[in-house]
């Protein structure tokens, strides 16, 4: 339920909540229990803001539940290329593998 401005005559202003379907009728004071008219009081207050801003606002609150999708794959043309990336893997002969550039305490699985 939205939140109307009130004038009361004898006790000034106040706010009340009322169905849409009664927006334009009076309300009951809620000090002296005196019928007061709905008035404008403060002007409405807009959501404007940039549309770059909005649609990153959309984004966000689309993706907010959503896992992240990527087109990256199994079978995508980027990954699946023949060109194989080069290896940052250091297989020893023994069977054992080390990666130089990761942490050390990881483990091979």
């Amino acid at each position: 339920m939205p939140l109307y401005d009130y004038l009361c005559e004898d006790c000034g202003p106040f706010s009340a909540f009322a169905s849409l379907q009664n927006y334009a009728d009076p309300c009951g004071c809620p000090s002296c229990a005196r019928t007061a008219d709905r008035v404008l009081m403060n002007a409405p207050r807009l959501a404007v803001m940039s549309g770059s801003k909005r649609r990153a606002h959309e984004t966000n609150e689309r993706s907010a539940d959503s896992p992240k999708r990527s087109s990256h794959g199994p079978g995508c043309a980027c990954c699946s290329s023949s060109a194989a990336r080069p290896s940052k893997t250091l297989h020893h002969s023994d069977g054992s593998k080390s990666f130089p550039s990761k942490r050390p305490w990881m483990i091979s699985h």
